[in-house]
Formats: C-alpha cells, structure tokens, sequence
C-alpha cells in the first residue's frame, strides 16, 4: 500500500443507559465529553465522544448507547478490550479509584516494560489501563476526578481476538502499513510507526473460543487514522482494488470515514484526522450541548424529544462553570 495508517483514531462500542455511561467515562475514567450528537443512521439514539481536552485522534473511545439494549457476548471475531495509556507508576492508584467508586479490577500482567489493569464498565465492556515504560508525551485531560499525574494520556492499544490471525495480521501488516513488533503465545503485536501508545494492535489467536455477539457492552468498530480525505480516497481505491468491499466514503461531520470487515471478523474504518471536533462549538463548551449535522437540523425538535435526557458533570467544563 502507498498509504500507511499512523495510528489508531477511535474506538465504537455499543452501551446501555447513556447517563450511567456518562458519568462512568467523565468522573469514573476521567475523560472528557467531546462531543453530544446522534447516530447519523439512527438519530433516535445518541453517539457520545470521549477524549482527550480537543477530542483529538488517538484519544477518543465513543459510545451507541440504547437504553435496554441486550448485552452482548464477547468472543472470536471482535476486538475484546480497548486499553488506555497511563503514567508508569500510577496503577496503585486507579485500583484504589476504582475500589472506592465500587468498581472491580485486576493487575493482569506485570513485566519490566508494561503493566496492565484490567476492569469491566458499567456494560461490561473490557477496558485495560496500561502504565508502561515507554514515556507518553501526550497531555491528559485536566479533570477533577482525576489527578492529571494519573490521568488516561490517550489510548493505548486494542485487543483483536480472531480464530485464525493469518488474515487480520495481513490486513494490519500488508493493507494498513503496520509491522510485526512481537510475538508470545498466542499474542502478536503490530504498530505503526515507531510502536508507541496509541498505535499498536494485539492479535489474540482463539481457534477454538465462543463467537462474538455485538451488542451492549461490546466493541462495534475499530477506527484507523488517515490524515485527509484525499489520502482517504486513494486507500479506498487500493483497498477496492485488493478485493475488499469498503462502503463509500461517509461524512461524519467532525471527520470522514471508510469502513471494510477484516477477514477475523472485526469491522473496521479508517478515519481522517480532520476537521476536528471544534467545528461548531467552542473548545470550552465541547459536549455541552446536542449537535446535529447540517442534514438533521430541520428534525431538530422531533429528535430532542426522541433522545432520553442526560446531565454533563460540570468538571466537563470546568472554565464555563468557573465563569459563571
């Protein structure tokens, strides 16, 4: 391929009530609320972004919520747990946090490079929180509940259980640009770049594990980054050409996007890094209020009164509230 992913973008996943999920994410995990809108193909629902303090690729996680929705199963052919980057040294604290907010999690592998805690979200979604040896530059999000010298720097990786990981490795590898950086068991990691935080995948190989079933508490998609739509565009046309069946290229509003299943199963997009978050509304009132592209503002009213009413923590805007 000409054209290399840098990293990864976001992460989809599929919860239940939106406000339990709000305040799990926002004063439980100590992201920021980016954006409030709606799935743009189920505008009855909405689609919240969580992120770094701009929303920027790299940092977000991003929930369907639907309240009642059936929990999912997950196994083979999904990505099972989504990982975040965190300072060496800071586990001991985020089990204390976790402890204290009545929230179960584990330390699940320890080595001289990398340390893992291991929890479940409210839906039963598999997050791990990663403090590794490698230094991430990136600043985290300054929230009140958690102090930044712990804070989530951004993501850190995703997990791909497959039956077979021929396929998967050769899509991330040939298709994506990405490169083997090790291999254990049955774990291999890939990276783009230079392998750091926010650009590795681990192919979990599960041949004879219980298939997925997506739904509440399970991962939807896995989103690649791409810089620009032009760029975008010449990926489609090669991935096109390799025989994939890639969908057209999709108008996200804050972003555009592709979207193809790798042979494991799992879906996957690839996602411009622009335009960004800050579109149409302002870095300090980010996920304040509903947002609607262009197209949905004639429903506006109809869609307001379809969606179940959420509160955002006020430390989701702290210089708003200072101000007020």
């Amino acid at each position: 391929m000409t054209v290399l992913t840098s990293g990864l973008h976001h992460v989809t996943a599929i919860a239940g009530a939106p406000q339990r999920n709000i305040d799990f994410y926002v004063t439980g995990l100590g992201l920021r609320l980016v954006k409030r809108t709606v799935n743009f193909d189920d505008p009855g629902t909405y689609h919240l972004y969580y992120g770094d303090d701009s929303g920027r690729p790299g940092s977000l996680l991003t929930f369907f919520p639907w309240a009642g929705v059936r929990t999912g199963v997950h196994g083979v052919g999904q990505s099972t747990s989504t990982a975040f980057s965190v300072p060496a040294g800071s586990l001991g604290w985020w089990q204390k946090h976790f402890a204290d907010l009545g929230v179960d999690s584990a330390i699940t592998s320890t080595s001289s490079s990398e340390e893992r805690l291991s929890l479940r979200d409210p839906d039963g979604l598999g997050l791990d929180l990663v403090a590794s040896s490698t230094v991430d530059p990136r600043d985290p999000w300054d929230s009140a509940s958690v102090p930044a010298e712990y804070a989530v720097r951004g993501q850190h990786s995703s997990v791909l259980t497959v039956a077979d990981p021929t396929g998967t490795l050769q899509v991330l590898t040939r298709d994506l640009g990405m490169h083997v950086i090790s291999e254990e068991g049955n774990r291999t990691r890939v990276g783009a770049g230079d392998g750091d935080p926010g650009a590795l995948v681990d192919v979990i190989a599960d041949p004879t594990g219980q298939a997925g079933l997506t739904a509440g508490g399970t991962v939807h998609h896995v989103a690649f980054r791409v810089p620009d739509r032009a760029t975008q565009a010449e990926w489609r046309q090669e991935l096109v050409e390799r025989g994939y069946g890639v969908t057209e290229i999709l108008d996200r509003d804050y972003f555009t996007s592709i979207y193809f299943r790798e042979p494991g199963g799992v879906l996957f997009e690839i996602a411009t890094d622009t335009p960004g978050f800050d579109i149409d509304e302002p870095l300090l009132e980010l996920g304040r209020s509903l947002k609607l592209p262009p197209w949905l503002e004639p429903s506006r009213e109809a869609i307001e009164h379809s969606v179940v009413p959420i509160t955002v923590p006020a430390e989701n805007n702290p210089a708003l509230v200072a101000g007020v």
